[in-house]
């Protein structure tokens, strides 16, 4: 059985009463992402995070800004613990749940970062959880339609940042570039140096430049790798 809740060294995850458990690439995702908006030249005052399942990459972006962050979650019971979770949290001033449908909520403003770990499972089989599979599957938002919904939402000189699966990504990029959103930064992922990629963490902007990619692998071993513990330190416990 999975922990009711995931402690972290600044915040605490519940999550029984979401689908989508606190997941390792998920932790890896939110702090190669905070790593990024701590920089300068991104440094975001507003971020947009689009299906907040526990309220996880929401409160990892707070931990490292001082940024306004909205969390929008269509699933009642998530969106109810994901809020509990940012008002618990030393940060939940700035911290907001919106319940809705991504696709058709009206936000009245823009933001200059967005951030999504989208359904991934297009067309693979599904389990018999409901809940799980509208948080693991692509039914209720495709990669289209969320890239849709970065446009209505991002500021004309902002940066938006999705986690896919790494057999996904090229389609991604493709339909990203006919829509004038332009890769800067990828993260190709395994879980060990001899496994295949698995996760891509990607970086878009409205300006086009040379991409940065890189990979990393999470554990060799028995044990995170260095690179792996260089980003989560400042959020699990016993690194």
């Amino acid at each position: 059985m999975s922990n009711t809740y995931f402690q972290f060294k600044q915040f605490t995850i519940h999550q029984n009463r979401c689908a989508m458990k606190v997941c390792t690439d998920a932790c890896l995702f939110g702090a190669w992402v905070a790593e990024k908006v701590q920089s300068e030249k991104y440094g975001p005052q507003s971020i947009l995070d689009i299906g907040a399942g526990t309220g996880l990459l929401g409160l990892m972006l707070a931990q490292v800004t001082k940024g306004m962050v909205d969390a929008v979650e269509l699933d009642e019971p998530a969106a109810e613990q994901a809020a509990e979770n940012f008002e618990a949290s030393p940060w939940h001033e700035r911290l907001q749940v919106i319940r809705g449908d991504a696709r058709t909520i009206h936000l009245g403003r823009k933001y200059d970062f967005i951030i999504s770990n989208p359904p991934f499972f297009e067309n693979d089989l599904k389990s018999g959880n409901t809940g799980r599979n509208l948080a693991l599957h692509s039914e209720e938002l495709n990669l289209k339609e969320l890239l849709s919904i970065i446009q209505k939402h991002l500021s004309v000189d902002g940066k938006f940042a999705l986690l896919l699966p790494y057999q996904r990504k090229n389609d991604f990029i493709k339909i990203a570039v006919e829509a004038r959103f332009y890769l800067l930064d990828e993260v190709a992922v395994k879980q060990t140096p001899v496994h295949s990629f698995f996760r891509a963490m990607l970086l878009f902007g409205t300006d086009q430049a040379t991409v940065v990619s890189s990979e990393i692998s999470i554990r060799d071993g028995d044990t995170y790798t260095n690179a792996f513990t260089a980003l989560l330190k400042d959020y699990y416990l016993k690194l």
